[in-house]
């Protein structure tokens, strides 16, 4: 006989595995099933994020910014180096490192919790209408077991949007793993798409060396930032970091030979262009991943764009399913997907005590978004043209990083903070970075809109001097006209 479950959750990215963790102490008897392998065919838990996304990106982010401030800007403090260089394997070695200690990190939380890991590819059977439990079929390699459970979540995650005329075969045509394995600087560099990972992965080799192209459909760049972020971190891009940014393209064709890839394509004055590269990186986005799930059989609900049908409880259509993270709508974020993964599991704590549950759901306007490019991009809640469109009456503060004396003793002076706030209550609606280590100072933001806080209430909280946190209090003092130093 199978074994029986509290919980199963299917997927150990960032939803799954803190999933399980959560289910775990709050008593639940609790398995995750994951199917991920690494470069080496070994299970590997963490999902996308901490195998080939967010964790193995930023250390390259960091290792090159490491490169490109010494090669480039540490002899404005009187520091000289000669013969600069870079060893790529060692970083990439690095990076690796790193992704392993994360990894197996994750086995040892799921030993201290007393959550079951099981790999393989976790399939829903098809369950009797009267049946009050799921069995769930795991094949690894061929090799299949059933277990039973409950309650199931699915986190299964996304998977990279393809080109159908550019398939990846990670020599010349990488998707985001391989553009994050590459052993040597391409001396030409192309990227298709100018979206976070777009963006972040021509950011690594730029900064090392590489002449990067960046081909985006859109007719716009980074549409979903306030529009000023935008045009300003695309201004940056160009003339501090070298990056050639196109919107509004079409492709036409993409051809690999031995030794190089040929984009043709029409630009967004309609005319011809050909972009020869070494490497080509297509990063046009990700799709939901529901992919021998058992969708069909049990009659799992998925939207017009393929992700599951949830409510904003993250339930499925499914008795005691539930989806979260990449595999729903919102935003695709780690920290999102975590956070739905402690509200389901908090849910079906309280349904297996008889409980009334009165978690709240996950508030999408209060989830920030970070990319880590230099200077960094980050916001939270609603930007102008948002507030615009819907017909509400705000009023805005900035403050420039130039005008701090933090930022002027790091040298690096690039990008703002905006805070935007209700013309009448004065409450933020929305705050939006460029800059140094915003990724960190978008917490406060987060904090305050979670809190309700006014522009008022973040004017008259004390910021150390001198901290880059000093640019947005002076933004809080703006939103009123009465910034101190500009």
């Amino acid at each position: 006989m199978s074994e029986t479950f509290d919980v199963a959750v299917i997927g150990a990215g960032p939803g799954g595995y803190v999933a399980a963790i959560r289910c775990a102490q709050l008593g639940l008897n609790t398995i995750c099933i994951d199917e991920w392998k690494n470069s080496k065919g070994k299970a590997s838990l963490g999902g996308t994020c901490l195998n080939v996304g967010c964790i193995p990106s930023k250390a390259l982010l960091e290792s090159s910014e490491n490169y490109y401030q010494i090669k480039h800007k540490l002899s404005a403090h009187g520091i000289t180096t000669e013969n600069v260089s870079v060893d790529v394997p060692v970083m990439i070695a690095r990076k690796d490192k790193i992704v392993t200690t994360f990894t197996t990190g994750i086995a040892s939380l799921f030993k201290k919790n007393k959550v079951k890991s099981m790999h393989g590819k976790g399939t829903l059977l098809k369950r009797e209408a009267s049946a009050n439990i799921w069995q769930i079929n795991v094949d690894d390699s061929g090799n299949t077991e059933t277990i039973q459970a409950k309650h199931v979540i699915i986190a299964t995650g996304s998977i990279p949007r393809s080109l159908s005329i550019a398939p990846i075969d990670n020599d010349r045509i990488l998707d985001n793993a391989g553009a994050l394995a590459l052993t040597e600087v391409p001396k030409r560099l192309g990227v298709i798409g100018a979206g976070v990972i777009g963006l972040e992965m021509g950011s690594v080799w730029r900064r090392l060396g590489a002449e990067v192209t960046i081909l985006e459909a859109m007719p716009g760049f980074l549409m979903a930032a306030d529009e000023q972020i935008a045009k300003e971190a695309k201004s940056i891009f160009a003339k501090e970091a070298g990056l050639q940014i196109n919107t509004g393209i079409n492709i036409k064709s993409i051809k690999t030979s031995k030794n190089s890839v040929v984009v043709n394509y029409s630009d967004s004055s309609n005319q011809e262009q050909i972009l020869e590269v070494d490497k080509l990186i297509i990063a046009i986005g990700r799709i939901p991943n529901t992919t021998g799930l058992g969708v069909k059989d049990n009659g799992l609900l998925l939207d017009e764009r393929g992700f599951i049908t949830v409510d904003q409880y993250c339930r499925t259509n499914l008795t005691n399913v539930y989806a979260v993270g990449d595999v729903v709508r919102g935003p695709m974020l780690a920290h999102k997907a975590s956070e739905e993964g402690v509200a389901v599991a908090e849910m079906i704590m309280h349904l297996e005590k008889g409980q009334v549950s009165e978690n709240e759901p996950v508030d999408f306007n209060i989830v920030p978004w970070v990319i880590y490019t230099a200077p960094e991009i980050a916001w939270v809640g609603k930007n102008e043209q948002e507030l615009k469109a819907a017909g509400i009456a705000y009023k805005a503060g900035q403050f420039p990083f130039i005008a701090n004396g933090r930022a002027r003793a790091m040298g690096e002076t690039s990008g703002f903070i905006k805070i935007l706030a209700d013309e009448k209550t004065d409450r933020v609606l929305g705050v939006h970075m460029i800059g140094p280590h915003v990724s960190e100072l978008i917490s406060e933001a987060v904090m305050a809109m979670k809190f309700s806080a006014s522009s008022e209430d973040i004017a008259c909280i004390v910021h150390a001097h001198p901290s880059l946190s000093e640019v947005f209090h002076e933004a809080a003092l703006g939103v009123d006209k009465r910034a101190l130093h500009i």
